[in-house]
């Protein structure tokens, strides 16, 4: 935390004073005496905090203080004058400053607020470090037509509080695109709260959602509060909405339509403003179908559909996306950026990617932590080799053709090697157990015969 404060005081006498009880409270102080000499010296050094008077020659201490935020600078700023007024502390607040502190000096209270500002503004400068480095860990990469009409989507849809479906594979980036809409929402500075129906056992959902009583249910010894209140005044994104159990299908619509529910236990109605974005790798339509979804809900929550392309219909997004997972993970591992050759990347855009993004990821972090060559060549990629049928057996009269013919033969070697056990030809292949199930049953494999 830096510690140098820059005072800004046409009265010598106050510019020492405070010089001295800074410097023993371990400061590194400097003094100017108007507001032109207190921009050339902000210019210069990067100040924790600058106590500015506001009555000063030449510019006064707020024009001072509008200049310092028009050029960006972002110190922490302590106004000082003897002759403040509410009008004068409101602008100064306005203008971003952290105090006001009237004359004479009460200069324990000094010290604290210096301390203080500072303090807040090191807070400051961390949420902003910290929130630049999650919107890079979100970020959109591809420049694919799908990609831009996503992202066009995107930006139209964001500033609504309209209801959102994202539809997709596995591992295409729904809950990528979710946090995007948020992130250029009117709700971006509130929170993101998520819950995955999929991964929270069934008797446990609705407190989850909802919250509950104090002994609601054995075992709750104190209220809780659900993701609907913690995400009251923003945005709340429901994944794998597909597995949601049927009894808190029925609740989520009451919620949906009146924006208020009831926790476990409780008959006190808890009003919540919150905008709900949903994602599922299940066709609901089938599932509704199949009396599985409430045919209601969907169109509640289908207000804006959103269907994420899986890869093998973005190929040309894959050098882009290989070289965005290559840094990040040679920076994660403190490893040099790997250089990846022209016959490595035409392999790995000729993959079909059914693990789609997150395959994609799993793989580029196996290469820069397993691989020590610094030139990644196609014979480097030792776990595509053979897996592509050549491009003669490709002659399909349709790309759904072709892609399914290489699945096919992709998913049945992979069970192979599992000797038929889906749960591990799954986790092989960086896909969901239920994703493969899927496949296995719409490609009409046997898995009876790896076993």
């Amino acid at each position: 935390m830096s510690n140098s404060i820059l005072i800004v005081d046409d009265e010598p006498g106050i510019r020492e004073t405070l010089r001295g009880v800074l410097e023993d409270e371990g400061f590194e102080v400097e003094t100017v005496e108007s507001g032109e000499d207190c921009l050339k010296s902000v210019e210069t050094k990067n100040f924790a905090c600058v106590l500015l008077d506001v009555w000063l020659p030449g510019i006064d201490g707020l024009e001072t203080l509008k200049k310092m935020r028009d050029g960006g600078n972002d110190a922490a700023v302590v106004m000082i004058s003897g002759h403040g007024n509410i009008e004068t502390a409101v602008n100064a607040t306005k203008l971003g400053a952290f105090d006001f502190i009237e004359k004479p000096l009460s200069l324990e209270k000094t010290v604290l607020t210096v301390r203080n500002a500072i303090r807040q503004r090191d807070l400051e400068r961390t949420n902003a470090r910290l929130a630049e480095q999650l919107n890079h860990e979100y970020e959109m990469i591809g420049e694919s037509v799908a990609m831009r009409a996503l992202r066009k989507q995107i930006s139209i849809v964001a500033p609504t509080d309209g209801r959102v479906l994202i539809s997709g594979e596995s591992g295409t980036g729904k809950e990528l695109v979710a946090r995007a809409i948020h992130a250029q929402s009117r709700r971006k500075n509130a929170a993101f709260v998520e819950i995955n129906s999929a991964a929270i056992p069934e008797e446990l959902v609705e407190s989850e959602l909802f919250g509950h009583a104090k002994g609601a249910f054995s075992g709750a010894l104190q209220a809780k509060k659900g993701k609907f209140e913690i995400a009251d005044g923003a945005t709340l994104f429901l994944d794998e909405i597909g597995d949601m159990a049927p009894r808190v299908q029925a609740k989520m619509l009451r919620v949906l339509e009146e924006q208020k529910f009831e926790p476990v236990g409780s008959n006190t109605p808890v009003k919540v403003d919150v905008r709900v974005i949903s994602a599922t790798n299940k066709p609901l339509e089938d599932l509704i179908e199949n009396g599985e979804f409430r045919h209601d809900l969907f169109y509640r929550l289908n207000v804006i559909p959103f269907q994420v392309p899986p890869l093998r219909e973005r190929l040309e997004d894959v050098p882009a996306l290989v070289e965005y997972y290559n840094r990040k993970f040679s920076g994660n591992y403190g490893k040099k950026t790997k250089t990846f050759s022209r016959s490595a990347l035409e392999a790995l855009e000729n993959y079909a990617w059914l693990g789609n993004v997150r395959e994609l990821k799993n793989t580029v972090e196996r290469i820069v932590i397993m691989n020590e060559k610094q030139k990644i060549s196609a014979d480097d990629l030792p776990f595509m080799s053979g897996e592509i049928p050549p491009s003669s057996s490709f002659r399909f009269p349709s790309f759904k053709e072709a892609t399914e013919a290489y699945q096919r033969e992709f998913i049945t070697r992979k069970l192979a090697e599992a000797d038929g056990n889906v749960s591990k030809a799954a986790e092989a292949m960086g896909v969901d157990r239920s994703h493969l199930h899927r496949r296995i049953k719409n490609l009409k494999i046997a898995v009876e015969k790896f076993a």
